[in-house]
């Protein structure tokens, strides 16, 4: 993972897409803290930054995890956050040790400091304790890389977490084997709550379209034959596999999503920021949406 380390930048279905369609809503900026870290102990603190609607209210809870190396507050995950704050969320990002990457324990101790809402000093509590945040209406994740592992991982701490969204989303990276947690049934999510969205030439998780599916549907239990594309439920789970003439650089690996990549980024792609496809920002968090309560 040293490559993404050095060099990571600071279906979708139509009932989900037209329900959705409301105004944006105004929103405020926030930050915190939390206790986290990479033992069991949960003793550094880390920060948060936020987003949440600007009208008082109760509002459900979306926590974003960024990948190895990136830095946590970068534009690809604040534009996720601002996002989900105009969909009416309490919506933030955490960060965290991602340095390196790290087997299922390493990942999972990170995750449950931050996921882990008996802890008073995890993120998620200290998320759902903002006046605006109402977590019995649900929270929601979303995560690039390690932090798509964090996402799917998340109910394992809370079973307030009631959907999950990977990007760059695997059971083994390079020489790092996750399947014990990361396949179907290793873990608490429910596999028709969890969509992925990968690259078909994803150096870690691939590296081939063949590879990338493998791991898809490893990971969500689902199949739809040895050569599609994309596979989802009638509720929106499920998987897609990003094609390399979708993206703006021609590129689809695992930071689809960013012009140039994981190695050299210059920019969001403008199609993830603002289209509608099922790879794209908005089918993938209208998915998210769509399991809380308004």
């Amino acid at each position: 993972m040293s490559t993404l380390r050095k060099h990571l930048l600071k279906f979708g279905i139509a009932l989900i897409a037209t329900s959705a369609s409301c105004a944006a809503l105004a929103q405020t900026a926030f930050t915190a803290t939390y206790r986290g870290g990479t033992s069991s102990l949960c003793s550094s603190s880390y920060n948060i930054k936020g987003y949440e609607p600007s009208t008082a209210g109760k509002y459900p809870v979306y926590i974003h995890t960024v990948g190895t190396g990136e830095t946590f507050d970068g534009d690809l995950a604040m534009t996720q956050v601002k996002a989900m704050a105009a969909k009416g969320f309490v919506a933030a990002t955490v960060a965290y040790s991602n340095g390196s990457f790290g087997s299922c324990s390493s990942i999972g101790t990170k995750a449950k400091c931050i996921f882990n809402g008996a802890n008073s000093n995890s993120a998620i509590a200290k998320l759902c304790a903002r006046a605006n945040a109402d977590c019995s209406k649900g929270v929601v994740t979303g995560g690039l890389s390690q932090g798509s592992v964090m996402s799917v991982m998340a109910r394992n701490y809370d079973s307030r977490i009631l959907a999950s969204y990977g990007q760059g989303a695997g059971n083994k990276y390079s020489i790092y084997d996750l399947t014990s947690c990361m396949n179907n049934g290793k873990h608490t999510q429910a596999a028709d709550r969890i969509r992925l969205v990968n690259g078909e030439s994803d150096t870690f998780v691939g590296p081939t379209a063949s590879n990338v599916r493998t791991a898809n549907q490893a990971i969500t239990g689902l199949s739809c034959g040895s050569s599609a594309l994309s596979c989802f439920r009638t509720n929106g789970s499920g998987w897609y596999i990003v094609k390399a003439a979708e993206v703006s650089d021609g590129s689809a690996d695992h930071c689809y999503m960013l012009v140039g990549g994981c190695t050299s980024p210059s920019g969001l792609d403008a199609g993830f920021k603002t289209g509608s496809a099922a790879w794209q920002m908005e089918a993938n968090q209208n998915w998210l949406k769509s399991f809380v309560a308004p």
